[in-house]
């Protein structure tokens, strides 16, 4: 149903109030395809998103720094071999040492360290969207005043003086020879 057109007594057109709309209102749909549609929209708070963990580092921000093994930091050159025993027990060693402490730092330092970067990022957060952005927005809009005051000056003032040293230095000419 579309609204009807109507005239006043003062001969202006109006559009006649729509009692009933077509679709009806967003929380309760006439027609069954809105109705669908509202039914099929999946809401995802991002607070309580799934995490995986098998792929901790998705987006590889560690590849560089973290993946030291034995053979990148111990290594013995040709004609300098240890015992094979001592080798493979500095080996188990230094794997073992290197993956049981990080478990150890992760389990007493992840939790606070995880408080204390979410503190930090929640704080850079609010002053980007309160301070910084509003300050930069009100500087550009400010610029842009007065960067059409320059303008104007340097197109009053400078355009005319280099347009009469133009035409001064343009009656110039300049010839080269050649002598032999």
């Amino acid at each position: 149903m579309s609204g009807s057109k109507y005239v006043d007594s003062e001969d202006f057109f109006y559009t006649a109030p729509i009692t009933i709309r077509e679709q009806g209102n967003i929380y309760k749909p006439n027609n069954k395809v809105m109705a669908d549609e509202m039914h099929e929209k999946e809401f995802h708070d991002v607070h309580t998103k799934e995490i995986d963990l098998v792929d901790r580092d998705p987006k590889h921000l560690n590849d560089d720094v973290v993946k030291i093994d034995f053979e990148d930091v111990i290594a013995e050159p040709e004609g300098t071999h240890s015992f094979d025993g001592v080798w493979k027990a500095s080996f188990t060693t230094f794997t073992v040492t290197k993956y049981w402490f990080y478990r150890l730092l992760s389990a007493l330092f992840g939790i606070p360290l995880a408080l204390i970067w979410g503190i930090y990022f929640a704080i850079l957060s609010f002053l980007h969207i309160w301070a910084v952005v509003p300050c930069i927005r009100s500087y550009l809009i400010e610029i842009q005043c007065i960067g059409r005051v320059y303008s104007i000056c340097i197109h009053t003032f400078c355009n005319p003086l280099y347009e009469a040293i133009g035409k001064m230095f343009s009656s110039i000419r300049a010839t080269v020879r050649k002598e032999a």
